[in-house]
């Protein structure tokens, strides 16, 4: 992969199917370093990722799902057993609840629809369902291909999926810290009619100031050294505090030993008074 071609891919964004790829080793065996002072030298101090590869694994064993073959998928990985994100599940299931059962979400960097299916069991007694996922191209490509129906959808960007649907909930799971400018992405979301926003598998620190590093991911998961945000906790809160009220946090994806904790929230839109 050329310079030019990984600035590129880590100017968009990250699939976050590459975060979860360490789920099921030792987390132990990641390391961030450094504190750069901008996105550019991180992204100097960085490699690249191979996004095709992953694409066909995920799509393979999401495929098995799909027809029935296996239960559950994570990371490309096929199980037995379904690992529910239940505080998601809660948020979501809180949000339909206040919407007579209708839920429309946007899952920004859902791969090709791993968490929809996840989630599926829960959220099919609903009356309305529609799970839009938002991707890198070739991932939209693939889901329109093989995975998309008349409940799971694909989009280039946020604001096609806004314009041809009408988002109720937006979920930002393990997403965020690989992107450039996260803080401009999640206040473009808090402009859109969403009432709620669900955080999720996103590090946080105590620190006043977000941290830019650099995760390295050893060979044994997939071999890489990608830009990623610790995020202020103080800041993150104060920027969706400005238009959401907090209704439940959570711990999602320990790591032992790297002085920061990932974490979840729930953000429901503020109603003003008339």
């Amino acid at each position: 992969m050329t310079r030019s071609r990984l600035k590129s891919l880590i100017k968009d964004w990250l699939p976050p199917v590459f975060l979860r790829l360490y789920r099921k080793w030792d987390k132990g065996g990641i390391r961030y370093v450094g504190d750069y002072a901008s996105w550019q030298e991180a992204v100097d101090h960085s490699t690249g990722y191979d996004s095709d590869l992953i694409l066909d694994k995920v799509s393979t064993a999401l495929l098995k799902v799909k027809s029935g073959e296996a239960v559950y998928e994570r990371d490309s990985v096929l199980f037995d057993r379904i690992e529910y994100p239940f505080p998601v599940l809660a948020g979501l299931l809180h949000m339909a609840a206040a919407n007579d059962g209708k839920l429309t979400v946007l899952d920004f960097g859902g791969s090709l629809g791993s968490t929809y299916f996840q989630c599926r069991d829960f959220l099919s007694v609903l009356p309305e369902l529609k799970w839009c996922i938002v991707e890198q191209p070739i991932f939209v490509q693939r889901g329109r291909e093989l995975f998309e129906s008349d409940q799971l959808r694909f989009f280039f960007s946020m604001q096609e999926c806004i314009e041809k649907e009408m988002p109720n909930v937006v979920l930002f799971s393990g997403v965020l810290q690989y992107i450039q400018n996260p803080f401009e992405l999640l206040k473009t979301a808090m402009d859109t009619e969403a009432q709620y926003i669900i955080i999720d598998r996103t590090p946080f620190s105590d620190e006043d100031q977000d941290r830019l590093c650099v995760q390295h991911v050893p060979p044994k998961i997939y071999d890489a050294k990608l830009p990623c945000w610790i995020f202020s906790l103080g800041q993150f809160t104060e920027t969706l505090s400005s238009k959401f009220d907090l209704i439940a946090d959570f711990a999602s994806d320990p790591i032992r030993g790297v002085g920061f904790q990932f974490m979840g929230s729930i953000w429901r839109r503020r109603t003003l008074p008339n």
